[in-house]
């Protein structure tokens, strides 16, 4: 076990403080869900009103290019806020990344041709990707080790919780471009936590300390990290992968097998799928204490692999029994980052916990941006939406692979 630094330290760790810390970081990553999930919703009539009258293959490359675009700066926003945020301090990572993605969602609202829609898509992702690295590492650092799993769960809701609000601004705001103004939300909490927020206590110990830390706890990729980082980044990058391939082409499947009031049943389906994660992100922590980690893991992967087949292999017109599918589906999707967000922090040394998080929660958005992108591009190829969907949501039986037979689920507390 890699032994952390002397305590030399002490910041404010009250109750007091912990429940705004809490707060904030809840609110900063409920908004980046809605920020992550706005575009798809309203993607339908931003491409139209932007691009005019062109081929539907046109059209489905150009949503394929906004969405990836997105999911690639995410990533690369994860990789990098996770460095910064070692090095940095964990207060000066939190509050930029919330500034980043507030302020290029309001200007995705003024922008006049698509490929200004990609450069402010492409940076509110690397916005959001900073905040969700962020605050995991910062939350697993202050909380006391006896409720960590219960609020690292609650807070893996705050994601659901901003998919579903980005499905009600879509029933109530009719305009897209009015829609992105909510960034200035995220931009006003960035303001509040310059006062707020403190620096974690183990992030300035290791700093104060650091000519004590062990050298192999300092490299990204030493030894002792390798393993880890390997598991970890499949683990959650295969549910990523399916996760976002579904999150992000949902509204337009919806609209492709609509028969009726597709705005509404676009908007509803989003919400539902918001409340299902929700559901399965507040419940993480208990339903991990019930069934072990393992065996959670494997019900997350196994369940969304049936649900995907359900969704998307069985309904060839929208009905209302979809609803319940894509609730049941999300029920996971929100389990499964709830167990990991707990599971993954607590893999690593202070030295990297940020970096490696980052690592870890980010590797498998390249692909899953491939995989957005391609089933954009391939859909026609494909034989619609449902099958290109259904195809790439096929990476939760990998997923599913690894958790039998790689993963280790034994934890090693690094926060001694």
């Amino acid at each position: 076990m890699i032994q952390e630094p002397q305590v030399v330290y002490q910041g404010s760790n009250t109750a007091t403080y912990r429940t705004v810390l809490f707060a904030l970081c809840f609110l900063s990553s409920a908004l980046g869900g809605t920020v992550s999930t706005l575009m798809s919703v309203y993607l339908p009539v931003v491409v139209k009103e932007l691009q005019g009258d062109q081929s539907a293959e046109q059209m489905n490359t150009i949503s394929g290019y906004i969405n990836a675009l997105f999911i690639f700066g995410w990533a690369l926003g994860g990789f990098s806020w996770g460095m910064i945020c070692d090095n940095l301090g964990r207060k000066k990572s939190l509050l930029l990344s919330i500034g980043c993605y507030g302020l290029f969602t309001m200007l995705t609202g003024f922008m006049q041709n698509w490929y200004g829609i990609v450069l402010c898509r492409f940076m509110s992702g690397f916005g959001v990707g900073g905040v969700l690295v962020v605050s995991f590492t910062l939350i697993s650092e202050i909380w006391p080790t006896k409720s960590k799993a219960i609020y690292t769960g609650i807070l893996s809701i705050a994601f659901p919780v901003g998919i579903f609000s980005a499905g009600v601004i879509n029933n109530i705001v009719s305009s897209w471009r009015e829609g992105f103004y909510v960034g200035i939300i995220p931009v006003l909490i960035a303001l509040v936590g310059i006062w707020a927020i403190q620096e974690s206590d183990q992030w300035v110990n290791h700093r104060i300390n650091k000519a004590l830390a062990p050298d192999k706890s300092k490299a990204l990729f030493s030894p002792v990290n390798r393993k880890q980082l390997f598991i970890s980044s499949i683990t959650f990058g295969t549910m990523l992968v399916g996760l976002w391939a579904i999150f992000s082409w949902l509204p337009t499947w919806v609209q492709s097998i609509s028969t009726g009031d597709a705005q509404k049943e676009r908007g509803l389906s989003m919400m539902f799928l918001g409340m299902g994660g929700l559901s399965g992100g507040f419940i993480s922590g208990w339903f991990v204490n019930m069934a072990g980690l393992r065996r959670s893991m494997i019900i997350c992967f196994s369940v969304c692999s049936v649900f995907s087949f359900l969704l998307f292999k069985t309904n060839t017109v929208f009905t209302p029994m979809i609803y319940a599918e894509i609730a049941m589906l999300a029920l996971f999707f929100g389990i499964s980052q709830g167990v990991l967000s707990v599971y993954v922090p607590q893999l690593f040394p202070t030295a990297v916990r940020a970096s490696a998080t980052g690592f870890s929660f980010n590797i498998g958005r390249i692909f899953t941006g491939l995989a957005v992108l391609f089933v954009g591009v391939l859909v026609n190829y494909l034989g619609g939406y449902s099958n290109a969907i259904f195809i790439f949501s096929l990476v939760f039986i990998i997923g599913l692979i690894v958790v039998i037979f790689v993963t280790d689920y034994k934890i090693t507390n690094h926060n001694q």
